[in-house]
């Protein structure tokens, strides 16, 4: 059981140093689950002698108003033998064995983060101490409650002690030590009001009235009922008489859950003359056995008997609590890695991983961007539409029968003649009206070149979008995007030199076998002999016009099948081949620090990063720690 309560000890510890101790934040806090005992009470209510009474040592700064100004962890540890000890979680390896430096490092350390002022604050000192004079347990001592401000204090800190201490005590994993003075009267007791208000579901019985008599039973609340400063002898019992009957302690006047336990601690003036904290238990002990009114409750009375109680306690709710702590841990754990992973890597530091970091997500965008091509993704069918539907209706639309109408083929045919009329067939004419057919190709082929290139660009853009690597750096995503942006513009410059050139080639060369018809007609009819005027009738003209939009006909065709080719080559297979080539190549030039403007992100992201990834490694080691535990259970 003891090595439930050093757990908790240890993964409280862990906590603080990762900066989470129970503040507001939209990160897991493993702090809030963990089970802890809270001590409250009001300003002067003897919090900081129950506890030294509990450790047998004097070791907190006392003065007057407000002296706890931050939470102190006190971890107590039992050792069979040897020097009693003291250390700090700030200070991990230094060791105090002399408990008034202990008093005055308290001090120095909540002046360092509050600064001389009486300000508070909400991050905790962490205190172990080591003796075989005390039980293993962990308690959280809490600024003294207050109802003024006083001098040096802003007005806002009765509200803000009040908000601190709810911020503990409400934690349902939270065991509420709650501390009253033996003079004063319980309903005017801080520490049982605020518990009374923190536990909503608690069963408060109200007895009639005129017997003068309440019964109480909270949460998790455990009263301390403390003599301070005793009159001696006899008077001690006058004393407590006539203030508190000890009806309380027997628990008949104010029945609680768990039974009222008294303490009697040092007076002012056993303080002044530094009384030892052994021999004030030891007093303690007597009274309580000796004193006829308190004898028979001597068993259950006193520090050492608190000590152990709260020990008990403690490590039977920690034991509850395992199954319940793994499952959050475990839950979050899951969220944890699945906000990192969408974060991202964080950034290197030197030139070489910086490097490599900018292409490792440059490839990721260039695999996406593939895909969307290949199919794995949505878009690349948009460059099949335009092959197989954009293209021949724009072809279709030439109309080529109009351009070879009869009097655009004699026009065309006389001009091609010159001064000399043909002898058999008009071979310039042929070739000036195939010409100039086939050249109007070029805007369809050049609009298909234009619409490829949009449809890259634009999935581009959308693979830019997919890739959340990118997401993180602004810088480097503008970059990425121009560079494969202005690949795509010369891949597209290309195309349609390549593209274009596939026309040119097609009237630059005219199909001899297609023409070799021409001379059998004449031989099956036709007469060469016929002056030059016959040779230009309707028939004859209507003839060449046909005989030439068969061939464009073809040539289209053709063209219909290899202009998708020369596309595809020259752009699409480019883009997936080398889209980011020269980006690459320029990347390589680059500097550390010019790799580090690439690398720009948000430092709103990169702190989050940072401090998801510590409280990820927090809980992965609660996890293991939690699980050995649970194992060896």
């Amino acid at each position: 059981m003891e090595n439930l309560i050093a757990l908790v000890n240890r993964l409280q510890r862990a906590c603080t140093a990762l900066g989470d101790h129970g503040d507001e934040s939209a990160l897991p806090t493993l702090w809030d689950a963990l089970p802890s005992i809270a001590v409250v009470g009001g300003q002067s209510s003897g919090k900081s002698s129950v506890l030294e009474s509990i450790v047998g040592k004097d070791f907190l700064p006392r003065g007057s108003g407000i002296v706890t100004r931050r939470p102190l962890v006190l971890q107590l540890h039992r050792i069979e033998e040897g020097r009693e000890y003291a250390e700090f979680g700030h200070l991990p390896r230094k060791r105090f064995t002399d408990f008034a430096a202990v008093r005055k490092e308290i001090s120095d350390e909540t002046d360092r983060e509050t600064g001389r002022s009486k300000a508070i604050s909400t991050v905790p000192i962490y205190l172990g101490i080591y003796s075989p004079n005390v039980v293993n347990l962990t308690l959280i001592d809490l600024p003294g409650l207050t109802k003024v401000a006083v001098e040096g204090q802003p007005e806002s800190i009765v509200q803000d002690i009040d908000n601190m201490v709810r911020s503990y005590i409400e934690k349902p994993n939270s065991i509420i030590l709650a501390i009253s003075p033996a003079n004063q009267d319980l309903a005017t007791s801080d520490a049982i009001k605020i518990s009374r208000e923190v536990d909503p579901k608690g069963k408060t019985l109200v007895i009639p009235q005129e017997s003068n008599e309440y019964a109480f039973e909270y949460r998790k609340i455990l009263e301390v009922f403390k003599f301070s400063q005793l009159p001696e002898k006899m008077e001690n019992d006058a004393f407590l008489t006539c203030i508190w009957d000890y009806q309380i302690l027997e628990g008949r006047a104010y029945k609680l859950q768990f039974p009222w336990i008294g303490v009697v601690n040092r007076s002012q003036q056993d303080i002044n003359k530094n009384v030892d904290m052994i021999a004030a238990r030891r007093r303690e002990r007597e009274y309580f056995a000796q004193t006829s009114e308190y004898k028979h409750l001597a068993h259950r009375m006193g520090s050492e008997h608190l000590g152990k109680v709260l020990s008990k306690h403690l490590e039977t709710v920690i034991k509850s609590r395992i199954p319940g702590l793994q499952s959050l841990i475990n839950k979050t754990i899951i969220e944890l890695e699945s906000e990192l992973s969408r974060l991202g890597k964080p950034i290197a530091t030197d030139a070489g991983g910086k490097l490599y970091m900018v292409m490792e997500i440059c490839r990721v965008f260039d695999g996406i961007f593939k895909e969307h091509l290949d199919g794995s993704r949505p878009g690349g069918d948009k460059i099949y539409n335009v092959f197989d539907n954009q293209l021949p209706a724009a072809l279709k639309r030439l109309q080529f029968d109009k351009h070879l109408a009869m009097e655009n083929v004699r026009k065309l045919i006389t001009e091609a003649d010159g001064y000399q009329p043909h002898l058999i067939a008009p071979e310039q004419g042929y070739r000036r009206l195939i010409e100039t057919a086939l050249v109007t190709i070029k805007g369809p082929a050049e609009a298909a070149v234009d619409a490829v290139h949009g449809i890259l660009k634009e999935l581009v853009h959308k693979s830019i979008r997919e890739t959340s690597e990118l997401k993180q750096y602004p810088s480097l995503r503008v970059e990425v995007g121009n560079a494969a942006v202005e690949s795509l513009d010369r891949m597209r410059d290309e195309s349609k030199r390549a593209t274009i050139q596939l026309v040119e080639m097609e009237y630059s060369y005219l199909t001899v076998d297609f023409f070799r018809k021409l001379p059998q007609d004449v031989e099956k009819g036709g007469n060469p002999t016929h002056s030059i005027f016959d040779r230009y009738n309707d028939s004859y003209l209507r003839r060449i016009g046909s005989t030439v939009l068969s061939y464009v006909n073809m040539v289209c065709g053709s063209l219909r099948n290899s202009i998708p080719k020369s596309i595809v080559h020259c752009q699409v297979r480019e883009a997936k081949r080398s889209l980011l080539d020269h980006f690459f190549t320029e990347l390589g030039k680059k500097e550390g620090r010019q790799l580090g403007t690439l690398l720009d992100e948000d430092p709103a992201i990169m702190q989050r990063r940072v401090s998801l990834a510590k409280r990820l490694e927090l809980y992965r080691a609660a996890q293991s720690e939690i699980d050995s535990v649970a194992w060896s259970k």
